[in-house]
């Protein structure tokens, strides 16, 4: 077979291959994306022992000055750090503000995180906590800022 024949060839083959990969890669995201229904996406608000975040920070603070926030995940135990079924991340916001992530890793990792922070003014602090086994789960905390 001459080498232009040849070349053509392989860049067909290379070609057909690459077609067919985009598509299983395609099919198999497209799958994945049905598994995760609203219920999966959706923030959880509600109280649930293992998984609802607990927000310990004092009621009222003095403008500008760093105090502890601490968050656990479970109002009635700590949520399990195991390999298969742990926490991914904790975030706390201020009001709908992001201030603060931290990331866990399972079996290392305590599902409990302290945060330093200030605020300039008063509103409310949100934990959110993702498990690996469902979508994440909420809980707030109001604060007032003195002057």
């Amino acid at each position: 077979m001459p080498k232009t024949v040849r070349s053509a060839a392989c860049t067909a083959i290379a070609g057909l291959l690459t077609l067919s990969l985009g598509a299983l890669t395609a099919h198999a995201e497209e799958e994945q994306a049905q598994q995760f229904t609203p219920e999966f996406r959706q923030v959880h608000k509600g109280i649930d022992p293992k998984h609802t975040p607990k927000i310990t920070a004092p009621d009222s603070v003095r403008r500008g000055a760093w105090f502890n926030v601490t968050v656990s995940v479970g109002t009635g135990s700590l949520h399990p750090s195991l390999a298969e079924h742990f926490v991914r991340y904790v975030a706390l916001y201020k009001d709908t503000v992001e201030i603060a992530r931290v990331y866990l890793h399972p079996v290392y990792s305590s599902p409990t995180v302290t945060f330093t922070v200030a605020l300039d003014e008063g509103g409310s602090l949100t934990a959110i906590a993702e498990p690996t086994h469902s979508a994440a789960w909420e809980a707030s905390k109001k604060i007032t800022v003195l002057p």
